[in-house]
């Protein structure tokens, strides 16, 4: 699975290179690929960003530098995917549909957002990993990249307990007795404790 990150800030990008999404790159099972949008920008000063037109605060990341950097990277089987607070909430079943995408394309926007007439033309979906503001879509693109990273590592880390599938279900070690106190907790019991919670 080929990701690519269209983003101001590839350095944000170095916890991926550690954990399992570093042992998924060096089997070859994902492709990261980070490209900065800055480097598509024909000013001489290199700059992305814009006034709003009809005025505000802030500025806006320009749709010809964005549209160039994502040029560079489409081919057929491309999904593009703009990280964005008012996007789809991204939860597990959203998680398991992109683990079957071949190539994803994250946009991650940054400033007061993207001149929307680029965000018209190229964007597939819009995702968001929750109801608050981030300064930027990097952090929102790793927790993508991590969550869909999973599934390329065959470790969907779901357990079935009473026929239902939990996402922070409880967990034990291997370790028969666990004592603490001088109380002893017995995995078989704990487990049946789980059990008829469950129930």
């Amino acid at each position: 699975m080929k990701f690519d990150v269209l983003t101001l800030f590839p350095e944000m990008f170095e916890p991926l290179k550690h954990s399992i999404i570093e042992r998924a790159s060096k089997q070859n099972l994902i492709n990261i690929n980070l490209i900065n949008i800055r480097d598509f920008s024909k000013d001489k000063h290199k700059k992305v960003d814009d006034t709003p037109y009809g005025g505000g605060a802030g500025m806006v990341m320009r749709a010809d530098v964005v549209y160039d950097a994502y040029k560079s990277v489409k081919d057929e089987k491309s999904k593009v995917i703009f990280l964005s607070p008012q996007g789809k909430k991204l939860n597990q079943a959203k998680v398991q549909e992109l683990s079957k995408e071949e190539h994803l394309i994250l946009l991650c926007g940054h400033y007061e957002g993207v001149d929307q007439r680029v965000l018209d033309e190229i964007v597939d979906e819009e995702i968001s990993i929750g109801d608050y503001v981030l300064t930027g879509g990097e952090l929102p693109a790793m927790v993508l990249i991590d969550s869909v990273s999973r599934y390329a590592l065959g470790g969907y880390l779901l357990i079935l307990i009473c026929g239902t599938c939990f996402l922070s279900a409880k967990v034990l070690t291997n370790r028969k007795l666990y004592g603490r106190n001088g109380i002893g907790v017995y995995m078989d019991k704990y487990i049946e404790k789980i059990r008829t919670e469950c129930r």
